[in-house]
């Protein structure tokens, strides 16, 4: 009978179950070392290039060599070092996603959290300016920023936070609106706890899991953005690199064979997108309540 009561397995918090399963995840384990080494190469990796003179240092007289022990990424146009360019442009493609998703947070999670959980009239009016704000072109709102702010990392990180955070406001408030009639916020309200107090506190601790997976999925999209916007020339401006301004640079002379232009950068926005999606399915997953055991 004491066999049979025994305790198998030590009991774990939520955290740490959730963190049990993620490392159970091959794939999503995969994306996650993936992007550690994306931070740690974007931080040492101008530094410990053979050519770390800086993002726009040109040598005319070795342009587009091919990748060699000398010039691991080969040269572009201006001799300047791709690898060295590569990670600069890391640098702030990585920040341009990570800033986004931190004010799509912010701004999405309590304009979201007050609309869930005032509702009525009040919510109907949040949620009408975020379907006005979600039917904006995005690319129209780009435009006008940068005629009136003019090109720059600042100004994508604006455009991209403009109506980037609806979607964050979107899902916090349908997460909301279901939490709020449970017994243990209903208990808080009777014993005349405030509305931001039972927000922190109560609501917004029971929303975190699917938060912290839409965050994954927004970093990616901000990225990409930054890239797509920078490839049309309307991002990052020379001598400053990004991997979408790399990537626009090298268009016009991919058919004269000098490949490495255009691979490398391409290459690192495809593994940064594929990594944050595989993380974010596996974080989905492990953060299921439903698949506990």
């Amino acid at each position: 009978m004491a066999e049979a009561e025994a305790i198998v397995r030590p009991s774990q918090s939520f955290w740490q179950d959730v963190w049990r399963r993620l490392k159970a995840n091959k794939l999503a384990m995969a994306g996650l070392f993936s992007l550690v080494v994306l931070i740690v190469m974007a931080v040492i990796g101008p530094y410990i290039s053979p050519h770390s003179g800086g993002v726009g240092a040109q040598q005319l007289t070795k342009q587009n060599l091919p990748p060699s022990s000398e010039y691991w990424f080969g040269t572009d146009d201006l001799g300047r070092d791709v690898f060295t360019r590569t990670w600069y442009g890391a640098r702030i493609s990585l920040f341009v996603g990570f800033m986004a998703a931190l004010i799509d947070f912010f701004i999405g999670v309590i304009y979201g959290g007050i609309a869930g959980y005032k509702g009525g009239k009040t919510d109907s009016v949040m949620m009408r300016i975020v379907e006005v704000l979600y039917g904006l072109p995005y690319l129209l709102v780009v435009i006008l920023l940068m005629v009136v702010m003019g090109p720059g990392m600042g100004t994508i990180i604006l455009a991209l936070s403009v109506t980037g955070w609806v979607g964050m406001a979107r899902m916090v408030r349908g997460q909301v609106l279901q939490i709020k009639n449970y017994e243990f916020v209903l208990a808080s309200k009777t014993f005349g706890t405030g509305t931001g107090r039972i927000i922190r506190k109560n609501l917004l601790p029971n929303t975190m899991g699917l938060i912290i997976v839409q965050m994954t999925l927004t970093v990616p999209s901000a990225i990409f953005a930054e890239a797509f916007l920078s490839f049309l020339g309307l991002g990052i401006q020379s001598p400053m690199a990004s991997w979408g301004s790399m990537a626009n640079d090298a268009l016009p002379v991919i058919l004269s064979g000098y490949w490495w232009r255009l691979f490398f950068p391409a290459f690192f926005i495809s593994l940064t997108m594929f990594s944050f999606n595989v993380l974010g399915d596996g974080l989905q997953d492990a953060l299921d309540p439903k698949l506990r055991r």
